[in-house]
């Protein structure tokens, strides 16, 4: 896939830092005032999570969420008695569909480190928000690599395509591209994305320039329709290499009702998610009674 056009900036800001879970620190940017509509994507969060702190049993329905663990351990339990860790570098595709009630919670390093990532709340075509829940992990040594720019550019292709190599599979329902990039300084990247979808990149460390925009860490970069690839460039003299993901998907002609994490296309299936929560009907019958162990941990 070549790249033409160059799709430009709208606009670029910083993720706000908040509190989230229990005792957990997010940087959100995807879910704020700044980007609320930009289908597929719903949320995006940068989060921390120490020892004593995480994401105790909570619902979901109707969406997707993809787990990219950049430092620690994060251990998963569900009530259909799914269980699992992903650690440094691996992915979990968690599919919410009709109802999911599960625990996210941090392991405990040696050096008393936390435990840091980015999570993806993606929505899933109306015809799939009932669909059964699923899990697919992605491990960090299954990813491939491609190099460009006599290896200035390093890029892990989670979902995708660049330079001539694929991703291993797909993952999520919905079509959506991950690319994990680490640009040395006088680096330059030319990455074609599939016309019509909606892309934005989210920076993790050091200054990148993005179509003649310069961009520190920590910043959502959202870029507009028009064009068939992003140009990114790292200036020379840079102390750092820069390290950013690129995340492009494909929208969904729907409408978006959220209510915290119900995610439905009409008031009526959230007033209905809630009563099958409170009931625990129509996806949720094993929420009854049911409590995790890793949850425990918090009490």
């Amino acid at each position: 896939m070549a790249m033409s056009v160059a799709r430009k900036v709208v606009k670029a800001f910083k993720a706000i830092e908040k509190s989230e879970g229990a005792g957990a620190r997010v940087r959100r940017s995807v879910g704020t005032a700044q980007l609320r509509s930009f289908s597929p994507f719903l949320m995006l969060d940068h989060f921390t999570i120490g020892e004593g702190a995480g994401f105790p049993d909570h619902p979901h329905r109707g969406q997707e969420t993809i787990t990219y663990l950049l430092q620690g351990s994060v251990d998963h339990e569900d009530f259909a008695g799914n269980k699992g860790t992903i650690h440094k570098g691996d992915l979990q595709f968690m599919t919410a569909g009709r109802g999911i009630i599960h625990a996210e919670m941090p392991g405990k390093s040696i050096d008393g480190s936390p435990n840091v990532g980015l999570q993806l709340w993606v929505d899933l075509p109306k015809h799939l928000k009932f669909c059964e829940p699923r899990y697919r992990d992605l491990r960090a040594e299954e990813i491939p690599t491609a190099k460009a720019d006599s290896g200035k550019v390093e890029i892990k292709i989670i979902s995708g395509t660049s330079h001539g190599i694929d991703s291993v599979r797909d993952l999520a329902y919905t079509p959506v591209w991950i690319l994990d990039v680490t640009m040395k300084a006088g680096g330059k990247l030319s990455q074609a994305l599939p016309k019509g979808w909606n892309a934005f990149v989210y920076t993790l460390s050091g200054n990148a320039v993005f179509s003649g925009k310069r961009v520190e860490e920590f910043h959502s970069v959202v870029f507009g329709a028009d064009g068939d690839g992003l140009e990114v460039e790292v200036e020379e003299g840079e102390k750092g290499d820069a390290r950013f993901v690129i995340i492009a998907g494909q929208p969904l002609d729907q409408t978006v009702i959220q209510y915290g994490p119900f995610v439905l296309n009409t008031n009526e299936q959230v007033y209905e998610a809630l009563l099958d929560y409170q009931s625990n009907s129509n996806g949720f019958e094993r929420a009854k009674g049911w409590k995790s162990e890793i949850g425990k941990r918090m009490r």
